[in-house]
C-alpha cells in the first residue's frame, strides 16, 4: 500500500496516501474535511469552514507577487464508493488499498478515489511547499460533489477572493476544459401490494454482473452495458415462464452506469429446464452484442430460498414495461463540437422490494431545454407505468468563455512547457464549475488534471506519469498569472 509514497512528485503522493487512508463517500466526508482543516491550521495559514462543510484555505502572495490576479484551486473532498460484488470493504471504515500496476495507480477491487483526490492533493502539495512563487491563493475543498454538489451549491457569493478558477477535476491530461453540461435526477415510484404465490414453485436469485460500468457522463457513449437493461431484457423474456418478482436491485449510483443486477424471482417447477435454457441464450446474445464494449458480461441463475411474497402481476408488467421504455444512451452529439455528447440519460438505479418501486435517472446535457425535454420524455415513460415522478437536484451548465485570460495563459504556459497547445474541451459531465460560477459570474474557470481511467468504478486507475506532468503544469501556471 505504502508503494505509491516514492512515486514523484513525492508531496502530492505522500498526501494522497493520506487521503486513501481516510473514508470518504459522499455525504460522509467529515473525517476527510477535518483532515484538510488541521493541514491547513498546521502549515499556519487562514483557515475556515463554511457552513456547508467546505473547506477553504488561504495562503499569501510570494513576496512581490501581491498584485497578480488570485487564483482559486479547487476540488472536492468526496469520492465514489464503488466495489466489485467480492470485495469485503467498508467504505465508511476501510482504508483504500492502493496498488502500483506498471503505468498506473489502482485499487484492490474497489474504486481508487483519484477522483478527485488527486487534485486536491495536487492543492495541499501547493500549500506546503514554500519554495513556489504564486499571487495570492485560495484553495476551495467541496463536499458531497459526487451524489449532489451540495458544497457547490450552497457556497455563498463573496466568500472566494480570487478572480480565477482552477479547478482540478478534469481527467484527461493535455485538455483544457472551458464548459460543462449540467445536469437533473428524474425519480418515478410506485407502491405495489405483495401477494402469495402457489405451491409448486421454484427460487431462483438471477444475476448480471460482469460490466464496465464508469462515469454516468464521460463514458456513456462508449455503448457500455447498463445492467438493469440487461436484466430488464431477460425478465422481459421469462414473463412466457410465468416468472414472478419478488424483488429487484440494479445500480447503486445515479452518476455510474450500472455494473450489477439481482433478481430474486419464482417460476412453476415445470419451467425450471426453461429458465436455465433462456439463462444460457441471454448469456450468448449479450457477450455477442457487448464483445466489444463489455466482453466480460455474465448472466446466471441459482437456486435460493424461497421468498414470502411476490409483486402483485400488474405492477410487475408496469415495471418491466416502464425500464424498457426509459431512453439510456447519448441521446444527441453536439453540432458545434466534434466527438462530444451533447445530451444524455442513465438509468441509473431500479430496486423493488417490500412494497415500492423505484427508478432514478441522472439526465445531463449543455443545453438547458433538451435536459428539460429529456426529463418530460423519461416522465411521460414513467407516468404511464402508473409511476409518481420527481425532478430535482437539477444544476446549470457551464457556458465556455473562449477569450478569458486564464485560457490564454495557460496556452502558452503549456505550449513553452511541452512544445505543443493543449486541447481545449467542453465535458459532457457535470462540474462544480458551473455552480461556482453563477455565483461568482466575474470569476475565470479552467479545469484540468490527469488522465483517470474507468472513474467510478472498481477499475478505476489513474495514469502515473501524469499525475507529474499535470503537477508540474499547475506549479507553472501560478508563476505565470498576470497581473489584475
Amino acid at each position: 500500500m505504502n508503494t505509491i509514497k516514492s512515486l514523484k512528485p513525492t508531496s502530492l503522493w505522500e498526501i494522497f496516501h493520506e487521503l486513501t487512508q481516510i473514508p470518504r463517500p459522499s455525504k460522509k466526508e467529515e473525517k476527510a474535511a477535518a483532515w484538510a482543516k488541521a493541514f491547513g491550521t498546521s502549515l499556519g495559514l487562514e483557515t475556515i469552514v463554511d457552513s456547508a462543510g467546505n473547506v477553504i484555505i488561504r495562503k499569501p502572495a510570494s513576496p512581490g507577487m501581491e498584485n497578480l490576479m488570485g487564483v482559486v484551486l479547487q476540488g472536492h473532498l468526496d469520492m465514489v464508493p464503488q466495489k466489485n460484488s467480492d470485495k469485503k470493504h467498508d467504505f465508511e471504515k476501510d482504508p483504500i488499498e492502493t496498488v502500483v500496476d506498471g503505468e498506473w495507480v489502482k485499487a484492490n477491487g474497489t474504486t481508487l478515489g483519484a477522483d478527485n483526490g488527486i487534485g486536491v492533493a495536487a492543492a495541499m502539495a501547493v500549500l506546503k511547499d514554500k519554495t513556489l512563487t504564486h499571487g495570492p491563493l485560495e484553495v476551495l475543498l467541496t463536499i458531497d460533489e459526487e451524489t449532489g454538489m451540495t458544497g457547490a451549491f450552497e457556497l455563498k457569493s463573496g466568500l472566494l477572493k480570487g478572480d480565477i478558477l482552477l479547478n482540478l477535476d478534469s481527467e484527461d491530461e493535455g485538455e483544457l476544459y472551458i464548459g460543462c453540461a449540467g445536469g437533473m435526477n428524474t425519480t418515478g415510484t410506485l407502491k405495489y401490494a405483495e401477494e402469495s404465490f402457489p405451491s409448486g414453485m421454484l427460487a431462483f436469485k438471477v444475476s448480471v454482473t460482469g460490466l464496465k460500468g464508469g462515469h454516468s457522463g464521460l463514458d456513456i457513449n462508449l455503448g457500455r452495458g447498463n445492467a438493469n437493461k440487461i436484466m430488464n431484457r431477460f425478465l422481459w423474456a421469462a414473463q412466457n415462464l410465468d416468472l414472478r418478482i419478488s424483488s429487484l436491485e440494479g445500480g447503486s449510483l445515479r452518476n455510474a452506469i450500472p455494473r450489477e443486477s439481482f433478481a430474486v424471482v419464482v417460476i412453476p417447477s415445470a419451467n425450471k429446464e426453461k429458465l436455465v435454457a433462456l439463462v444460457t441464450e441471454c448469456q450468448e446474445m449479450f457477450s455477442l452484442e457487448f464483445a466489444t464494449p463489455d466482453q466480460g458480461v455474465k448472466i446466471e441463475a441459482v437456486t435460493t430460498e424461497m421468498p414470502a411474497k411476490v409483486m402483485e402481476a400488474s405492477a410487475q408488467k408496469n415495471l418491466i414495461k416502464v425500464v424498457y421504455g426509459i431512453p439510456n444512451a447519448a441521446m444527441r452529439m453536439s453540432p458545434e463540437i466534434p466527438d462530444i455528447v451533447e445530451t444524455s440519460t442513465n438509468l441509473a438505479i431500479v430496486k423493488a422490494e417490500k412494497g415500492e418501486i423505484k427508478i432514478q435517472c441522472l439526465l445531463r446535457s449543455s443545453v438547458d431545454s433538451a435536459k428539460f425535454s429529456l426529463g418530460h420524455m423519461t416522465q411521460s415513460v414513467m407516468e404511464l407505468g402508473g409511476m409518481e415522478v420527481v425532478h430535482n437536484g437539477t444544476y446549470p451548465g457551464w457556458r465556455p468563455n473562449v477569450n478569458s485570460v486564464i485560457l490564454k495563459t495557460m496556452k502558452d504556459v503549456y505550449l513553452k512547457k511541452y512544445g505543443k497547445t493543449p486541447e481545449v474541451k467542453v465535458i459532457h459531465a457535470g462540474l462544480e464549475c458551473g455552480i461556482i460560477g453563477a455565483a461568482y459570474p466575474k470569476m475565470e474557470l479552467i479545469s484540468f488534471g490527469p488522465t483517470i481511467r474507468y472513474p467510478h468504478s472498481p477499475d478505476e486507475k489513474v495514469n502515473i506519469a501524469t499525475v507529474e506532468k499535470f503537477y508540474n503544469f499547475l506549479v507553472e501556471t501560478l508563476a505565470a498569472i498576470p497581473k489584475k
